[in-house]
């Protein structure tokens, strides 16, 4: 588990806002934390494959781990260089393959700030996986507990990935789905299976979520909010137990509730 993250680690990714906070004490002047975003700009093979608006942390992860879901890299090794210039807020990937054809075909997806994606089918999970509702609850309370950036600045998803009994991975972003692309794009940087673990996140669960989740191979996508109707159907024939709610000592499975020892 990566270490927690202090105020004096957020430069760049956090901004000092002077605001007016008002109470039952009136009109207060006050200083706040607010989460900075930033446009990036990806280039594959010295063409520009798209522009992902995001938190300007694990930027690295964040592009390999959108490259590794999109089926444009299929493990690391297929990247032979990658040139990050902050300054200029753009990324230059290499590929193995120098003469592979990007997709043009973008869908625009209902993240914040609409992200983008290429990929519109999953495959299906094939896990054995079951774990106890009590471990969902008490998992969705560590990730309540570790929500650093949240906890400095507010407006941020936050997701991890976790075996049943502690966090692996975790990430930020303004963005739900590039907090997913920061988690995978970590787990093959430090070479960590996705398969059999758990997603949890804090944002609503929507299909695009899924199919991300189906690409990990992880059974299992955990939410302290609703997920979409498409998610549910997507999660029943994709093999996910997709399970939303989850506070205090409640949750709801929505779907392959026999993931949590339902039968």
């Amino acid at each position: 588990m990566q270490r927690a993250i202090g105020v004096s680690d957020m430069k760049g990714v956090t901004a000092d806002i002077v605001c007016h906070r008002f109470s039952d004490q009136g009109w207060v002047r006050t200083s706040v934390h607010t989460p900075s975003e930033m446009e990036l700009v990806l280039y594959v093979n010295g063409q520009e494959l798209v522009t992902i608006l995001c938190t300007p942390t694990k930027l690295n992860c964040l592009v390999l781990g959108f490259l590794y879901a999109e089926g444009i890299i299929s493990d690391i090794g297929d990247v032979v260089m990658m040139r990050m210039c902050e300054d200029e807020s753009l990324v230059d990937v290499r590929l193995k393959n120098s003469e592979y054809k990007l997709p043009t075909k973008r869908r625009i997806t209902s993240g914040c700030g609409g992200g983008a994606a290429f990929k519109t089918q999953g495959q299906k999970v094939d896990s054995g996986l079951v774990i106890a509702p009590a471990e969902v609850l008490s998992l969705m309370k560590k990730l309540q507990e570790q929500m650093e950036l949240y906890r400095i600045s507010g407006g941020v998803h936050t997701s991890a990935l976790s075996d049943t009994g502690d966090l692996l991975v975790m990430a930020e972003d303004i963005g739900r789905h590039n907090t997913l692309d920061k988690i995978q794009g970590e787990c093959l940087e430090r070479g960590l299976s996705t398969r059999d673990r758990l997603l949890l996140t804090t944002g609503r669960i929507s299909s695009e979520m899924l199919l991300k989740a189906a690409k990990m191979q992880a059974p299992v996508v955990v939410s302290r909010h609703s997920p979409t109707g498409s998610a549910v159907s997507l999660a029943c024939d994709l093999g996910i137990a997709l399970v939303g709610q989850v506070r205090g000592g409640r949750l709801l499975a929505y779907s392959h509730p026999e993931r949590l020892g339902c039968k």
